[in-house]
């Protein structure tokens, strides 16, 4: 007898998402569609289980579903891992910067007791970055 089959619910439990996810994933075309048991039900192999969490981790990573499903594939043919993780980190670290920057914003105008946006604006203790302003953070 073959490997032991699950029925959507059995996998995504074990997977940890529900059953719509499950479903999405298949249009998606991340998982093969599963067979049918003679009543209908769909029947998935067990490592769906094992894909499913990779593709939630992956997720959690940063990664789209559109780039996960390229991982997948890469990860089939054994090429283009490496690099995609690698692009991925480096967005990651730009998207920080910017995250950084914001944050720093925001605690030099609290600092700065801004209250009001159009009191603030004209103020060149404003350290928000009014486009235009002769105190733009960004031109200073």
């Amino acid at each position: 007898m073959g490997e032991p089959e699950l029925r959507s619910g059995q996998v995504a439990d074990a997977a940890g998402v529900n059953v719509q996810t499950l479903r999405y994933y298949e249009r998606r075309g991340l998982l093969a569609a599963p067979r049918r048991s003679p009543g209908g039900h769909r029947l998935y192999p067990a490592e769906t289980v094992t894909l499913l969490r990779v593709v939630k981790a992956a997720q959690r990573l940063g990664f789209t579903l559109a780039e996960v499903a390229g991982l997948l594939a890469a990860g089939r043919h054994d090429a283009g891992l490496r690099t995609r993780a690698h692009d991925k980190l480096a967005e990651v670290e730009r998207r920080l910067a910017d995250l950084t920057a914001v944050r720093d914003t925001l605690r030099e105008a609290i600092s700065a007791g801004c209250d009001d946006l159009i009191t603030c604006a004209g103020s060149p203790r404003c350290p928000l970055p009014f486009a235009g302003s002769d105190h733009d953070p960004a031109t200073v």
